[in-house]
């Protein structure tokens, strides 16, 4: 008995420590040539250095071999902060079916399914085709590049991930060897439009402006500012909107579904591609960012940028996409809040470019 007092008495003052930790300010100089994840605040968009050999408003701070980008700020006092956020200990998954969507857009394709019969049926084996693109994703590193200067994040090239040089740089197993977990934020935008009469479909260019999330977050009970200008968004959160893409392909036929999945336009609704919302999704550091949308972001892009540019090739912030939030918006609401403990595993792939996210929300 006394072993486990001392145990439990043990894990409190780490507990209690790591909250002391996490409370007590220490501010990043932009300026420095090696950022420290443990900081608790950071520049903001506007004060990031100029970097040499860098495109500009890019974030390559964690060190010229880093493979982890803003998944840095997933440091082990953040977990043991966002383990506080498990409370009734109700979980879903965010993975819809594999098959799912029937058919997938951007012309990717379609998961296939095989049983492999051993020695007549006494045993059996499962065989997968499929692209990890086609459903539910995470977006790695070595997906988009930044336009303009064609380079990954963290100064990868495409000779780097094919080709006869091709190494590991920015591979996806990076990020399953460290393993994720982290408190989620849900902005929850279709109850929003819904409670407040705003009608779109998930299939056309409907763009969500900042001012829609911050309208959002507000209607939760959430000020979507970074902690350090006042606001509910802690450094190292992971954000998650629902836009309505899994909500209306179930409420779709099948052939409906195949059909927009076949349209050569990809028209997608999601987040809105402005200064705003650049400015935002920079200076709240959050460690990633994922939707139920197709593409995260309004698509196609109207401007001369794409949000993807910055978030993975300037910044190192993983984007997942067609998420089923659907079962996290009930708890969520069920329990009125709209933070919660998630955890992901990404594929082990050597040199992979995305994976499927393999993720619990768990209230």
């Amino acid at each position: 008995m006394e072993m486990y007092i001392k145990r439990d008495t043990l894990n409190l003052i780490r507990h209690l420590i790591s909250i002391f930790d996490m409370s007590t300010e220490r501010k990043q100089d932009p300026n420095s040539t090696l950022w420290d994840p443990d900081n608790t605040t950071f520049p903001l968009r506007s004060e990031l250095p100029a970097l040499a050999g860098a495109p500009k408003d890019a974030a390559w701070v964690w060190g010229p071999n880093d493979n982890l980008g803003r998944l840095n700020l997933v440091t082990p006092s953040r977990i043991v902060s966002a383990a506080t956020e498990i409370k009734s200990g109700e979980s879903c998954r965010v993975d819809l079916p594999l098959s799912i969507p029937v058919k997938p857009s951007f012309g990717r394709e379609t998961f296939k399914h095989d049983i492999k019969v051993i020695e007549g049926g006494v045993g059996h084996d499962d065989l997968y085709t499929l692209n990890t693109q086609s459903g539910t994703q995470w977006d790695g590193f070595r997906h988009i590049s930044h336009a303009p200067s064609k380079l990954f994040y963290n100064n990868t090239r495409a000779s780097d991930i094919t080709g006869s040089d091709a190494n590991d740089k920015c591979g996806i197993h990076h990020w399953a060897q460290r393993g994720i977990a982290g408190r989620g934020v849900l902005l929850d935008f279709v109850s929003y439009a819904e409670k407040h009469d705003i009608k779109y479909d998930s299939a056309s260019s409907y763009a969500i402006s900042f001012e829609d999330l911050v309208s959002c977050g507000q209607f939760q009970g959430l000020d979507i500012r970074p902690a350090a200008q006042g606001g509910d968004i802690q450094v190292g959160d992971i954000l998650f909107i629902r836009s309505g893409f899994v909500r209306d392909y179930f409420s779709r036929t099948e052939e409906e579904n195949i059909q927009i999945g076949s349209r050569q336009d990809h028209i997608w609704a999601g987040v809105k591609q402005e200064q705003e919302m650049i400015d935002w999704l920079h200076n709240c550091y959050f460690a990633a960012v994922a939707g139920d949308a197709p593409a995260f972001e309004r698509w196609p892009s109207p401007e001369s940028y794409k949000l993807h540019e910055y978030l993975l090739a300037l910044w190192g912030v993983p984007i997942g996409e067609m998420l089923a939030l659907e079962g996290v918006s009930v708890l969520a609401k069920k329990h009125q809040r709209w933070t919660f403990f998630f955890t992901t595993a990404p594929a082990n792939c050597p040199g992979g470019v995305g994976s499927h996210v393999n993720g619990t929300a768990i209230f």
